[in-house]
């Protein structure tokens, strides 16, 4: 019910930029319960966007309780006491309005768009969420179904749809980034109603949330319906878990095997990245668009246009708040043996390292980054998400505005030495994805071995 984009989708959900010349005046302010609130006035168009983000992702899941996070992001539209189970959406979209939610491994967030003459019915009830949400038996059986038929259809039957998983598990073992917000219905199945409340009480509170609105709004009004609907809200009074993440050190490259629902074989490579904010972070995202930002990016024109060895190449940042990934995504042309394309990729790879990209090169690489930030907040919905996500990642709304400066400040000579640094060999996870019709059952391999055959 909630919006689940794709694997690919995911990969392209990388950072959205601004361009210096845009100015997004904001005003932001803390309540005495602690709730962050971040106000944006654009009266341009008569629409509002009321959103809240909960710092809570599936990093914050103790183990054995993995897929906490992603199922609260179900859970929490079961309504409360003053709102009937399954009116949420009903009333939203009734207001005209729209509404969704999503989970990552740092946060999770909630959003209505809505005509800004229903800014107070937004309010309402994204307070009656944080207030009072209902946790019981009831609404815990039916999401378990919900979570669990999205798995089926988002993971287990989507093509290389448990890359992000597989990714994780390898690439970030024994930490709290090791398991993908999908998390395990073991863990789901095994939890007990106690413990749903106890997540509950522990994170979804006003000093764990920012409280983010754009759009056509009056500052001063909006302020009174925020203290209206927020300000009885308590405090929350339970420590709330911030596990610090360090990547495990791997003795070389890991490399495993994959079999699939899939007709096309797939290579995926994983390079762990620093966390999203850091210098070198910056330079890491500006060389995946050197390498695969558009139809003239290097993996385009060579590995695809050229060569003709793949149907498509990415690579795509993974941005995290205390790591990340740097993904090269590659599907092989009929013909094309993975093991081919790998090396086809790796040398690319290598080229960066060894040569330093050439001025016009490097050139049409910023532009492309500004150009993302010229076209990155084209609504009021983008703005306020952004607003949100630069305080709590960051702890600077403000970056909103001047984040490109940060990029700028990125030379030829830095992709070179980022390149040399993180993509090596004992940073590195390979995934070779198969079609399950490939993979040899249990008696045929044992014949294999044998070097026998059956009679």
């Amino acid at each position: 019910m909630l919006r689940k984009i794709s694997l690919i989708l995911v990969f392209c959900a990388v950072a959205t930029y601004v361009s210096q010349a845009q100015n997004i005046e904001f005003e932001e302010y803390d309540m005495d319960n602690g709730l962050h609130v971040i106000l944006h006035q654009d009266n341009s168009t008569p629409i509002v966007t009321v959103s809240v983000l909960y710092h809570v992702g599936s990093k914050n899941e103790p183990k054995g309780r993995t897929g906490f996070a992603h199922f609260f992001e179900h859970l929490m539209f079961e309504g409360s006491p003053n709102l009937k189970r399954g009116e949420y959406f009903k009333i939203i979209e009734a207001a005209g309005g729209s509404l969704n939610a999503n989970t990552s491994n740092d946060r999770t967030y909630y959003f209505e768009t809505l005509p800004s003459n229903q800014l107070e019915l937004g309010l309402y009830m994204e307070s009656e969420r944080m207030l009072h949400a209902k946790i019981d038996s009831a609404g815990i059986a039916t999401q378990k179904e919900v979570v669990k038929e999205e798995k089926r259809l988002r993971v287990d039957n989507q093509p290389y749809g448990s890359v992000i998983s597989v990714m994780l598990k390898n690439a970030y073992r024994g930490t709290n980034y090791e398991w993908a917000p999908i998390g395990s219905f073991e863990d789901i199945d095994a939890a007990t109603d106690q413990d749903f409340v106890d997540f509950y009480e522990t994170f979804y509170v006003p000093n764990n949330a920012t409280l983010s609105i754009a759009g056509d709004i009056d500052i001063a009004e909006a302020k009174k319906l925020i203290e209206k609907y927020f300000g009885e809200i308590k405090k929350g009074t339970r420590k709330i878990p911030r596990p610090k993440i360090t990547a495990p050190k791997l003795e070389g490259t890991v490399e495993e095997t994959v079999f699939d629902n899939i007709q096309v074989p797939a290579l995926v490579q994983g390079y762990r990245m620093p966390a999203q904010g850091t210098e070198d972070y910056y330079a890491l995202q500006m060389l995946t668009t050197l390498l695969s930002g558009g139809q003239s990016s290097r993996f385009q024109k060579e590995i695809v246009d050229n060569k003709g060895m793949a149907l498509a190449v990415q690579s795509i940042p993974l941005g995290l708040e205390s790591g990340g990934l740097f993904i090269n995504f590659a599907i092989p042309n009929q013909g094309v043996a993975i093991e081919d394309l790998e090396a086809e990729v790796d040398a690319m790879i290598e080229q960066t390292k060894s040569e330093l990209i050439p001025e016009r090169e490097f050139q049409k690489v910023k532009n492309q980054v500004e150009n993302n930030f010229i076209s990155g907040y084209g609504s009021v919905q983008s703005i306020a998400e952004s607003l949100a996500n630069y305080h709590v990642y960051f702890g600077n709304t403000d970056l909103i505005n001047t984040e490109i400066e940060r990029y700028k400040k990125v030379t030829r000579e830095d992709l070179q030495r980022v390149a040399k640094k993180y993509l090596v060999p004992e940073n590195k996870v390979v995934l070779t994805y198969r079609p399950k019709s490939e993979q040899e059952k249990p008696e045929e391999s044992k014949i294999k071995k044998e070097g026998g055959n059956r009679e």
